[in-house]
This record gives C-alpha cells, sequence and structure tokens, in this order.
C-alpha cells in the first residue's frame, strides 16, 4: 500500500506542477486576455481528487496520523483554487470577461497551499 501512496504523492506533485504551470503560461499570455488554460484546470481538479485519496490511504490504509486541522485548510484552499478555475474556464469558453483576479487568486491560492504544506508542522 505504501508503493500506491507513493504512486499518488508523485501524482498529486504533477497537479501542482499543471497548475502552477499553467498559470505561469497563462500570465504570460496575458495580452490576449488572462484566462485559466486547460492544464491549469486539470492541475486544480488533480490536486483536489489526488490530496483526499492521500489522506484516505494515511488514515486508513497505512495508519499514518494526520493533523485534520492542517488537511481541513489545505482542503478548502484547494477547492477554492478548483472553483475559481473552472468559473473563470467556463466564462471564457462561453465568451464571457473572465476577470482576470480569479486568475490570479487561483494561483496565489495555489502557492498558498504549497506553503500550508511545506511549513505548518
Amino acid at each position: 500500500m505504501e508503493f500506491v501512496y507513493n504512486l499518488t504523492v508523485v501524482a498529486h506533485m504533477l497537479g501542482l506542477a499543471a497548475l502552477v504551470g499553467g498559470y505561469l503560461v497563462a500570465v504570460t499570455r496575458a495580452a490576449e486576455g488572462l484566462v485559466p488554460n486547460v492544464v491549469m484546470v486539470w492541475g486544480a481538479r488533480v490536486q483536489v481528487l489526488t490530496g483526499l485519496i492521500l489522506v484516505g490511504l494515511a488514515e486508513g490504509a497505512l495508519d499514518y496520523e494526520v493533523n485534520n486541522t492542517k488537511i481541513g485548510v489545505k482542503l478548502l484552499v484547494a477547492i477554492a483554487v478548483a472553483a475559481l478555475t473552472e468559473i473563470a474556464a467556463a466564462r471564457a469558453r462561453k465568451g464571457k470577461a473572465v476577470a482576470p483576479g480569479m486568475v490570479h487568486a487561483a494561483g496565489a491560492l495555489a502557492v498558498v497551499n504549497v506553503l500550508v504544506a511545506s511549513l505548518w508542522k
């Protein structure tokens, strides 16, 4: 089960890379209008899904001790990131104006989630 957990950690990190990398690409193409790209949206989705799987594996199968307050904060931030990217992408698909603040907030909150994960002990 440890192997599955480690594979899920890899998927979680790849989701983070897609989310932050997609944000950086969106910012560099901001002259065309700041909209989240498909990589950013899928990165946010992967982050939420793999995060939930990691907590389930850690508490259930591996009997790790999990800081539930930290996990709750991270889940709240991850859902906010996913919501911001989904809403902005849906508005862009419909041809409506996307508030650049939504995309910037999603990118900033993704970084906040990394800080919470690595600095909260």
